[in-house]
C-alpha cells in the first residue's frame, strides 16, 4: 500500500451517531481515502488518503452526504465548534417560556385543579415553538432525508409534528370543547427538552477542549528577536530557523532552540513533570513555553510552529481526544441501523394500535411516544465526549494519554508505579526545618539567610524568603 498523508476536515451539521456513520461512509468512498474517523464530539473528521488527494474532492462528498466541510490547517486545534442555533440560549429560552403555560396544569392536577388553557390558545402558544424553536429539527431531518439516510432530527421532527397534526385536527374537528384531547403541551414540551439537551451539549463540547486551548496558551504569541545587533518584539509566526531569540528571567521560552548566551534555571515541568527547576547553560537545549527563572537567556531557534515539542503535545492530546476507543465499534455498528429501526417500529406500533383497538388517535400517540424517546443523540455523543473529557482532565494534569485503547484499558489498573519523587509535588520547594549550631537563635539565622538572598530568583531562596515571611 503506498504511503498516506492524515487530512483533518472541519464537519459542521452533525446531530447523531447516524451522521457520523453516513459521513465515514462518504469519505471512505473517495477515491485514494484508505481509511477515515468522524469524532461528533470534536466535529472533526480525521483522514488518511493517497499522496494527490484533493481536498475539495473529501469536501464535495461530505457535502453530497448533506453536511458541510473545510480542510483545517495541519497546526489548526480540533476545537468543536457548535451550530449557532444549538450554542445561542435564546430559542431555548423563548421555547420553554412559550411551554410553561402548556405544562402547568399538567401539575395543577396533581392537586385536583384544572387550569387547561382554551384550545386556541394552546395552538398559538405550540405553533411558534414547533416551527420557530424547532426549526432546526426540520432542516437537519429533511437534509439526512435528501441524503436517503435518517437522524435523530427526522425522528425529532416526525414525533412531534404527528402530536401537534393531531393536536390541530382535534381542534378542528371537535372544537374546544369538552372532553377533546389536545396534545400541544407533548410536541412543545418534546422540542424544549431536546433544545435544551442540544444547547448543554454544545457547552460541554466547548469545555472538554479547554486543556488543548490551556496547553497552547503556553506558548507566547510573540518573541524578541535580535537581528543585526537589534531588538525587535514579532509575532512568532514571523520567526525562522536560526533567530537569536532574547528571553527575559520570568518570561515563557518561545521556541524551541540552543543557548547560545547565558544562564539560568528553568521550569520545564510541562514536559517532564519535574517540579523542580533544572540548570540551563550556554549549549543547553530549550524548550518552547518552559519558564525562565532569574538569568537572561539568548536563544537560537531549532523549531517552530507545528515541528516545536508543545505543538507535538498538543497534537499528542488531539489525536487521542478524537481516536475512537473500542467500544465505539459497538456504539457505530448500532447506530448504523438505529433510526430506519425505529421508524419502522413505530411505524408497527401505529398500525398495531389502530388496526387492533381502532382507535387512531391513541395510535398516533403510541408511535409518537416511539419516535420522541429513541432519539440517539447521548448514544453517538457519551462515548467521544467521555474520551475527552478524560484526556482533557488528565492534560491539565500533566498526564498525556497515547490513545483512546489506552485510556479505556486503565480501567484495569490497581497499581502505578512512579520512577521519581519530583512528579508529586507540588512544584515549588518549601523550607520544612530549620536546625542551629547548640545555644544558636533560630529565628536570627533566618533572618540572615533570607537578608543574603533578598535579591536572588533561585527556587531555594524563595523558599527561604518565604518561611522568613511566614515568621
Amino acid at each position: 500500500m503506498s504511503a498516506t498523508a492524515p487530512l483533518t476536515l472541519s464537519i459542521e451539521g452533525m446531530t447523531c451517531a447516524s451522521c457520523v456513520r453516513r459521513v465515514e461512509k462518504a469519505l471512505a468512498k473517495v477515491p485514494g481515502v484508505a481509511a477515515a474517523t468522524v469524532n461528533l464530539a470534536t466535529e472533526t473528521a480525521r483522514v488518511d488518503a493517497a499522496p494527490g488527494t484533493l481536498p475539495s474532492a473529501l469536501e464535495a462528498a461530505v457535502e453530497a452526504a448533506g453536511y458541510a466541510a473545510h480542510l483545517q490547517a495541519a497546526d489548526a486545534p480540533a476545537t468543536p465548534r457548535a451550530p449557532a442555533d444549538s450554542a445561542r440560549g435564546g430559542p431555548v429560552a423563548l421555547a420553554a417560556l412559550l411551554t410553561m403555560p402548556l405544562a402547568l396544569p399538567m401539575l395543577g392536577l396533581l392537586w385536583g385543579e384544572h387550569w387547561m388553557l382554551p384550545g386556541w390558545l394552546q395552538w398559538l402558544l405550540a405553533t411558534p415553538v414547533q416551527f420557530v424553536c424547532g426549526a432546526r429539527f426540520y432542516r437537519h431531518g429533511w437534509a439526512a432525508l435528501r441524503a436517503g439516510s435518517g437522524n435523530m432530527d427526522l425522528l425529532v421532527a416526525i414525533g412531534t409534528s404527528a402530536a401537534y397534526g393531531l393536536s390541530v385536527w382535534q381542534l378542528l374537528v371537535h372544537g374546544d370543547g369538552h372532553g377533546v384531547h389536545l396534545y400541544f403541551e407533548a410536541s412543545a414540551a418534546v422540542v424544549t427538552l431536546v433544545l435544551l439537551g442540544k444547547w448543554l451539549e454544545a457547552r460541554a463540547k466547548r469545555q472538554t477542549t479547554e486543556a488543548i486551548r490551556a496547553l497552547q496558551a503556553l506558548r507566547p504569541e510573540t518573541a524578541r528577536v535580535l537581528r543585526d545587533g537589534v531588538e525587535a518584539e514579532l509575532p512568532i509566526a514571523q520567526l525562522a530557523l536560526g533567530d537569536l531569540v532574547v528571553v527575559r528571567p520570568g518570561e515563557r521560552v518561545p521556541v524551541d532552540g540552543r543557548i547560545e548566551d547565558g544562564a539560568s534555571h528553568l521550569d520545564e515541568s510541562l514536559l517532564t513533570g519535574e517540579s523542580l527547576p533544572v540548570a540551563r547553560e550556554a549549549g543547553a537545549r530549550v524548550i518552547g513555553g518552559s519558564v525562565n527563572g532569574e538569568g537572561l537567556l539568548r536563544v537560537r531557534t531549532s523549531a517552530l510552529g507545528a515541528e516545536s515539542t508543545l505543538a507535538r503535545i498538543v497534537r499528542l492530546v488531539e489525536t487521542a481526544q478524537a481516536a475512537k476507543a473500542p467500544i465505539q465499534q459497538l456504539v457505530d455498528r448500532v447506530s448504523a441501523v438505529f433510526v430506519p429501526v425505529v421508524l419502522v417500529i413505530a411505524l408497527a406500533t401505529w398500525l398495531g394500535w389502530g388496526l387492533a383497538a381502532g382507535d387512531w388517535a391513541a395510535a398516533t400517540l403510541h408511535a409518537v411516544a416511539v419516535l420522541v424517546i429513541a432519539c440517539p443523540c447521548a448514544l453517538g455523543l457519551a462515548t467521544p465526549a467521555a474520551l475527552m473529557a478524560g484526556t482533557g482532565v488528565a492534560a491539565r494534569h500533566g498526564i498525556l494519554v497515547k490513545d483512546a485503547a489506552a485510556l479505556q484499558a486503565a480501567q484495569g489498573l490497581r497499581v502505578v508505579a512512579f520512577d521519581k519523587t519530583g512528579t508529586l509535588t507540588v512544584g515549588r520547594p518549601t523550607l520544612v526545618a530549620l536546625e542551629t549550631l547548640a545555644g544558636g537563635d533560630r529565628d536570627a539565622a533566618l533572618a540572615a539567610a533570607a537578608a543574603l538572598q533578598a535579591g536572588s530568583e533561585h527556587p531555594l531562596a524563595r523558599a527561604v524568603l518565604q518561611a522568613a515571611a511566614g515568621r
